[in-house]
């Protein structure tokens, strides 16, 4: 049986951390920042933590060994 390959678009958008959490960028967090408020600027910055069927999509498409 061949090997599963890791999804490339994924594997670029969101990471894995020590303890199996998949992380991923905040929305909105591109460009266009003059018309945004520090506050808003500010939120967006942090990593958002992947729950639910998004963790367990995400887990499949990074590949058997990442996100145990």
């Amino acid at each position: 049986m061949p090997k599963q390959k890791t999804n490339s678009s994924t594997k670029k958008r969101m990471r894995v951390t020590g303890t199996g959490k998949i992380m991923r960028e905040g929305v909105n967090n591109q460009h266009k920042f003059e018309g945004k408020s520090s506050a808003r600027k500010r939120r967006v910055a942090e990593d958002q933590v992947l729950t639910g069927g998004d963790r367990a999509k995400a887990r499949k498409l990074l590949g058997k060994l990442k996100g145990r």
